[in-house]
C-alpha cells in the first residue's frame, strides 16, 4: 500500500504539472505519434518495391510492428531514464533519492514517468486489431491472455536491458553514449528475424533478446514458425523475468558502489 500510495501521489503531481503546461503535453503526444507514423510509412514504402520480406507479407509485418509498439510504449512510459547519468550522478540527485525509505529505482522511475508514450501502445493495439482482420486470423479468448503475458514479458526485457545499461553510470562518470545505440538495436525486433544473418539472429534472440519484444511473440498469433519462432513465444515471460532479474542485480550492485556526487 505504501508503494501504491507513493505512485498515486507522483501521478497527481504529474497531472498538476501538465495542467499548467497543457500544450507541452499534446506536443509530446503528437511528436511521439509522428515518429511511430514515420516508421510505419517506411515499412509500407518497402512493400511498394517487394511483395514479401523474408517470406512475410505486408500485413504480417505491419502486425508485428503493431505488437512491437505495445510493449515499447509501456516501457517508454514507465522507464523514462535516458538522462539518469546527468541528472542523478553528475548533479548529485541520487543522494536525495537514497535518503528516502522507498526503493531507489522505484523513486527514479516515478520521478520520470512519461504517460504520453502510452498513446503509442494504443495505436499499436489498433494496428494489431486491423491487421488481425485483414489476415483473417481466428480469435480465441486465450489470445487476450497470451497478449497480456507476452506484453509483460517484453516490457520486462526492455526494462532489464536498459536498467543494466543505465547502471553503468554508477561505475563510470563519463557518458558512454551506449543507450541511444542500444535503442537503435532494439528496433530490429520489429522485423522478421529470418531476414538477418545467423549471427545477428542469435545475437537478437539470446544475447540481447529484442526478438522477444516484437517478432517472436507476434509470430504466435500469426502462426509463423520459421526457425521455431512461434515455439519460442511462450517463453517470452520467462525471458523477461531472467533479463529483468539480471538488470536489478546489476543496478543494486551499482548503487552499493555509489559514493555521492562529491565536489
Amino acid at each position: 500500500m505504501f508503494y501504491w500510495s507513493l505512485a498515486v501521489e507522483y501521478m497527481k503531481n504529474y497531472v498538476k504539472t501538465k495542467l499548467t503546461y497543457r500544450m507541452d503535453f499534446w506536443i509530446e503526444v503528437l511528436s511521439d505519434l509522428l515518429f511511430q507514423a514515420v516508421n510505419l510509412i517506411f515499412i509500407l514504402i518497402v512493400f511498394r518495391h517487394t511483395p514479401t520480406l523474408g517470406g512475410w507479407t505486408e500485413a504480417e509485418v505491419v502486425f508485428v510492428y503493431g505488437y512491437f509498439m505495445v510493449p515499447s510504449g509501456i516501457f517508454s512510459a514507465l522507464f523514462n531514464i535516458w538522462n539518469f547519468s546527468e541528472r542523478y550522478i553528475v548533479k548529485g540527485e541520487m543522494d536525495r533519492v537514497l535518503t528516502r525509505p522507498a526503493y531507489n529505482l522505484y523513486q527514479v522511475l516515478l520521478e520520470n514517468l512519461d504517460p504520453p508514450s502510452l498513446f503509442g501502445s494504443f495505436v499499436g493495439l489498433i494496428i494489431m486489431i486491423l491487421s488481425w482482420g485483414d489476415l483473417g486470423l481466428a480469435f480465441h479468448l486465450t489470445d487476450v491472455l497470451m497478449l497480456i503475458a507476452f506484453t509483460i514479458g517484453s516490457v520486462m526485457i526492455y526494462a532489464g536491458i536498459f536498467t543494466s545499461l543505465t547502471a553503468i553510470s554508477f561505475y563510470s562518470d563519463a557518458p558512454t553514449g551506449i543507450l541511444p545505440l542500444m535503442y537503435n538495436i532494439s528496433t530490429y525486433g520489429r522485423y522478421p528475424v529470418n531476414i538477418y544473418s545467423k549471427i545477428i539472429r542469435f545475437f537478437l534472440t539470446w544475447l540481447l533478446p529484442f526478438a522477444f519484444t516484437g517478432v517472436i511473440p507476434a509470430s504466435y498469433f500469426l502462426g509463423r514458425n520459421e526457425s521455431g519462432l512461434s515455439d519460442l513465444a511462450p517463453y517470452t515471460p520467462l525471458m523477461g523475468v531472467i533479463v529483468m532479474g539480471l538488470g536489478l542485480l546489476i543496478w543494486n550492485h551499482g548503487v552499493k558502489r555509489y559514493r555521492g556526487a562529491g565536489s
